[in-house]
């Protein structure tokens, strides 16, 4: 039987097969070759000194940095999002290539590389921001070894620690000072507010939610789509309307029966965008502008809109959600996003906590 671990087997003949990688194919395929024995100890020995026999040899690569992320960007065009796409371009034109970009990629050093993520620490930029950068470069590094079959230089590059701060958020007293602004001036914006206050609904969700993803009879709301603003090349952006974030931002909601009624005063036609109440759609850029002057009419702290999701994912835990429920509230992939970035937990609630504690009888 195969060893564990290992890709070693025992054939129906008799012999030991192990299987090896020898290289890649020109579309970045991993190739394999096999050694065999009358016994696992014979088999593995004969791969042993084959890879001692081998010199390792890696083809030279005399490119530019420049040209070799143009060759992976135009690999992963067709794979990933176009959303995903832009933020993979930006980073690699705006902070990767006026560093590197001359250089041929093959007199990298990881000495270059951790100098570069110091200077990006030390202009500012947070340790997550400078992370997905590096993780970007190492994309392209894996590319580059791949059809290359030259070696990674960035396999051994160190990325920054990175420590989530907690978003300032509303106090309970406050949130019920913008929920009683939303109830008094009712309108679609405020409508809109209020399904991110209590769904979670990400910005960009709820910018292209429109009256057909409502249930009535059901309480039930879907998210089939975001909206985002997404670089386009020479300086230019483009609004466009795709899926959601993930498979699993693709999901069903049940709607509380509060903001059901409310829904249901402002019911409109199937083809129509919740926010705008027209068929022509309201980018969120618009939309955070417009919470931002709620928050100043209400004389309360300025916050992002995004802090409506954290609240949301923290006042649900407190009122006794448990995690995998919410998780799949919010269309995270596993539970573990959910604790480290969505809960938090105020004083208030340490405090309750920590008097549930009594003495030993």
């Amino acid at each position: 039987m195969a060893r564990r671990g290992e890709n070693i087997y025992k054939r129906k003949d008799g012999r030991w097969e192990e299987r090896y990688k020898c290289g890649f194919t020109g579309d970045g395929k991993a190739k394999y070759r096999s050694v065999y024995g009358h016994s696992y100890a014979e088999a593995r020995a004969k791969l042993v000194s084959l890879k001692v026999a081998a010199p390792t040899m890696t083809a030279s690569c005399h490119l530019t940095v420049k040209e070799l992320f143009s060759e992976w960007l135009s690999a992963i065009k067709l794979r990933v999002k176009p959303s995903t796409y832009a933020n993979y371009q930006m980073k690699v034109e705006k902070h990767i290539l006026p560093k590197f970009g001359g250089l041929i990629y093959e007199t990298l050093t990881v000495q270059m590389l951790h100098a570069f993520i110091d200077d990006k620490l030390n202009s500012g930029l947070s340790p997550k921001y400078t992370s997905d950068i590096i993780v970007v470069f190492k994309a392209m590094a894996k590319h580059t070894a791949k059809i290359h079959s030259t070696r990674n230089i960035l396999a051994d590059v160190i990325t920054p620690n990175c420590i989530m701060e907690e978003k300032p958020l509303l106090t309970p007293t406050q949130q019920r000072k913008l929920y009683k602004y939303l109830l008094s001036n009712l309108n679609t914006t405020s409508l809109c507010v209020l399904l991110s206050y209590y769904t979670g609904l990400r910005v960009g969700e709820v910018c292209g939610l429109m009256w057909s993803d409502i249930d009535v009879d059901k309480s039930l709301l879907t998210v089939r789509r975001t909206v985002q603003r997404i670089r386009t090349g020479n300086d230019g952006t483009q609004l466009i309307i795709g899926t959601p974030k993930s498979r699993t931002s693709q999901r069903m909601i049940p709607i509380p029966s509060f903001l059901m009624k409310i829904l249901r005063k402002f019911r409109s036609n199937n083809d129509r965008y919740i926010l705008s109440n027209t068929t022509r759609v309201i980018e969120p850029r618009t939309l955070q502008n417009r919470f931002k002057s709620m928050l100043k009419k209400t004389d309360l702290p300025s916050v992002t809109y995004h802090s409506l999701r954290h609240m949301f994912a923290t006042n649900c835990l407190q009122a006794g959600f448990d995690i995998k429920t919410l998780s799949e509230i919010l269309g995270h992939a596993g539970v573990q996003t959910t604790l480290n970035r969505y809960v938090h937990s105020s004083m208030e609630r340490k405090a309750y906590c920590m008097s549930l504690i009594t003495p030993a009888a």
